[in-house]
């Protein structure tokens, strides 16, 4: 097997240490020479060991993506002169019989010396800086959700029934109830009084809601639970804030982006920081689909499919984009929304939710590669695309109702 890198080196990394196996492809009669050594984790044995991978004259370097605790080796041998290749664990699954961190650091030295590994994506430190970013907003937005759904528990143990009534029961009326509760306020109808705006309208039904035992003890924990919530809100609020900076030298591709039905600012953000916003990463809309997770399986024997369930891929990017088409299918005046009901019709509503997160990748894709504008095709695209399925789909519909239909052409 031809051999692409005559000095190359793999590590596996663990959180203390890292086995490191220095490969030496051997040249005529000279055997190859594999010599595996230990160091530590720490930012200074870190710094030792590029001096001692450079005086190695090694190539490449290659280490498989595990945990976290990859990143200090990755971002101190960056800048060593030498690839640097961080592979993805599933696809250098070490051989049977051979489990052990010297074994795995071998395997991944062999592999590299020959090519036979891909280097998987690590952003530029503006990006990497920007991802740390939406990541921790995305973490504690959820805890701040978390911390919510805590408060409404608690209120059902009082037989407080705010939420059946409320949408937000930390909304600026039900925020009002509960502090008025927490200060020991117990007449419903004076509590149901303090609603806002439309919750107004809901006034008789509120009072009824109010009526529980809520007790000093559970003021106490309903204070604790919003004290809690309101330090995450501050922090969504600042790390917002910082993003706002951090991301201005790509307002322009998250500008273009958010013109995509169902993607705001948020989702914007994320599809930002996790694609790097540099489309010339991926040769094709299909490659960033696939690596996004968004495409389906391929699992073929015999002639035979037997799953095309898709691939894990990108957690954040999933998330945020699953939540974009989910606003597009509550929306009926355009294409994504069109798509996804007419999908959700025929293979039901997650498949269709992965579908359209597969049609804005791919436009994606097109709008940051060539800097084109999107362009809505409207929801009657399929109408117009088939005319003549479409109005044998109404006919079927109206004969399953029991109607006898006949259509005369006008125009």
């Amino acid at each position: 097997m031809e051999v692409v890198h005559g000095r190359c080196a793999g590590l596996d990394v663990s959180k203390r240490d890292a086995k490191v196996c220095v490969r030496v492809a051997g040249v005529g009669r000279r055997k190859t020479v594999e010599t595996v050594t230990t160091w530590g984790s720490t930012t200074n044995q870190v710094l030792a060991l590029r001096e001692h991978l450079i005086a190695e004259q090694v190539t490449c370097a290659v280490m498989e993506a595990t945990g976290d605790y990859w990143k200090p080796f990755y971002y101190l041998l960056e800048d060593a002169g030498f690839e640097v290749m961080l592979v993805n664990a599933r696809h250098v699954k070490n051989l049977p019989g051979r489990k052990s961190d010297v074994a795995d650091a071998t395997w991944l030295a062999q592999l590299g010396a020959h090519g036979l590994v891909r280097g998987s994506f690590v952003p530029p430190e503006p990006i990497r800086q920007l991802r740390d970013l939406t990541r921790a907003r995305t973490a504690i937005t959820r805890e701040r959700g978390r911390e919510i759904q805590r408060l409404e528990k608690l209120l059902e143990d009082a037989s407080i029934k705010l939420s059946s009534v409320a949408s937000d029961i930390t909304g600026v009326s039900g925020r009002a109830m509960l502090e008025a509760m927490i200060a020991g306020q117990d007449d419903p109808a004076a509590l149901a009084d303090l609603a806002k705006r439309r919750l107004r309208s809901k006034i008789p039904a509120l009072t009824e809601a109010l009526s529980g035992r809520f007790t000093e003890h559970h003021g106490f924990l309903a204070r604790v639970h919003l004290d809690l919530i309101d330090r995450h809100t501050r922090a969504v609020e600042d790390i917002t804030a910082r993003i706002e900076v951090v991301i201005a030298p790509f307002q322009g591709f998250r500008d273009l982006i958010a013109t995509i039905p169902g993607i705001g600012p948020l989702v914007a953000d994320v599809v930002v920081a996790e694609t790097g916003a540099d489309m010339t990463r991926f040769a094709t809309a299909g490659n960033l689909a696939s690596w996004a997770g968004t495409t389906p399986g391929h699992n073929e024997s015999a002639g035979r499919v037997k799953s095309t369930r898709t691939r894990p891929g990108n957690p954040y990017l999933q998330g945020a984009l699953g939540a974009a088409a989910m606003a597009c299918a509550q929306n009926p005046g355009t294409y994504l929304g069109a798509r996804y009901r007419r999908i959700a019709s025929r293979r039901g509503p997650m498949k269709a939710n992965v579908a359209i997160q597969h049609t804005m990748l791919i436009a994606i894709w097109h709008m940051g590669r060539y800097g084109t504008l999107y362009e809505d095709p409207g929801a009657d695209f399929f109408t117009r695309l088939h005319p003549e399925r479409a109005k044998n789909r109404a006919l079927h519909q109206l004969e399953a109702m029991g109607y006898q239909v006949t259509l005369d052409r006008t125009g």
